[in-house]
């Protein structure tokens, strides 16, 4: 019996993991860029974050949420976790959440408040090969 049990445990849990960093939810084939002040930069495990309040056509502030890569990948990639505050102004440009009625991106690239643009290696390497890393 426990060795069914633990099965089960292992099976549930690689089976979260996998949904977990699958990006299914997100529409690869469309890109939106979005512009807007960060509200919460998240530097943490399994993946970084960033809210962004970006105000709509009609006026209102919506909070976009925008998924990244972890931080171990994003470092090799020229971030640090002091790259973004709370009141920077940014463009972001990523994959939307395919239910249209959420505010999400997956990340591809942000332009930041000095000018640079930092990209996503692992996203584009997905979208533009259809495979991760080489």
């Amino acid at each position: 019996m426990k060795t069914l049990t633990a099965a089960i445990a292992i099976t549930l849990v690689a089976t979260s993991v996998f949904a977990h960093h699958s990006p299914v939810m997100f529409d690869r084939s469309k890109k939106q860029t979005i512009t807007g002040t960060v509200k919460e930069f998240v530097w943490t495990n399994p993946h970084a974050s960033i809210q962004v309040e970006v105000v709509n056509a009609q006026g209102a502030t919506e909070v976009w949420g925008v998924e990244m890569n972890s931080p171990n990948n994003l470092v090799k990639q020229g971030w640090k976790s002091t790259i973004l505050k709370g009141g920077d102004k940014v463009s972001v440009v990523g994959n939307p959440l395919r239910e249209g009625d959420q505010h999400g991106l997956l990340f591809l690239s942000i332009k930041l408040p000095d000018g640079r643009v930092l990209g996503d290696k692992w996203t584009e390497d997905i979208e533009s090969k259809g495979v991760v890393g080489k």
